[in-house]
C-alpha cells in the first residue's frame, strides 16, 4: 500500500518539473535520436535505451554544439564559423584535438580520392 501511495506523488513531481525537452507540447524535434541510440548501444548500453536517457544525452550534445558555435563565432571572423576556429577552441583537449585532426586528414584523403576517380573516369 505504501508503494502505491508514493507512485502518484512521483509522477506529479515529474510533471511539475517541466517534462524535459518536449515540454508537453513537443517544442523541439529530436535531431540525433537515432544516431545517439546507436552510439549508446555501441558503448555498451541496451539495444533500445530509455527514451529519457537519449533525450538527456541529446540535450547535452546540442548544448555543447551551441556553445562551441557561439565561441567560434566570437573568436574568428565575426559571424562566421571556420574549421580553424574550432581547432583553436579544442587545442588544449588532446583527445578532441587528435580526433579532429584525424577527421580533417581523412576528409582531405577522401577529396583527393574523389578527384583522382573523377579524373580517371571523365578526364580522358
Amino acid at each position: 500500500m505504501a508503494d502505491e501511495e508514493e507512485d502518484p506523488t512521483f509522477e506529479e513531481e515529474n510533471e511539475e518539473i517541466g517534462g524535459g525537452a518536449e515540454g508537453g507540447q513537443g517544442r523541439r524535434k529530436r535531431l540525433f535520436s537515432k544516431e545517439l541510440r546507436c552510439m549508446m548501444y555501441g558503448f555498451g548500453d541496451d539495444q533500445n535505451p530509455y527514451t529519457e536517457s537519449v533525450d538527456i544525452l541529446e540535450d547535452l550534445v546540442i548544448e555543447f554544439i551551441t556553445e562551441m558555435t557561439h565561441k567560434a563565432m566570437s573568436i574568428g571572423r565575426q559571424g562566421r564559423v571556420q574549421v580553424e576556429d574550432i581547432v583553436f577552441l579544442i587545442r588544449k583537449d588532446p583527445r578532441k584535438f587528435a580526433r579532429v585532426k584525424d577527421l580533417l586528414t581523412m576528409n582531405e584523403e577522401l577529396k583527393r580520392a574523389r578527384k583522382a576517380f573523377d579524373e580517371a573516369n571523365y578526364g580522358s
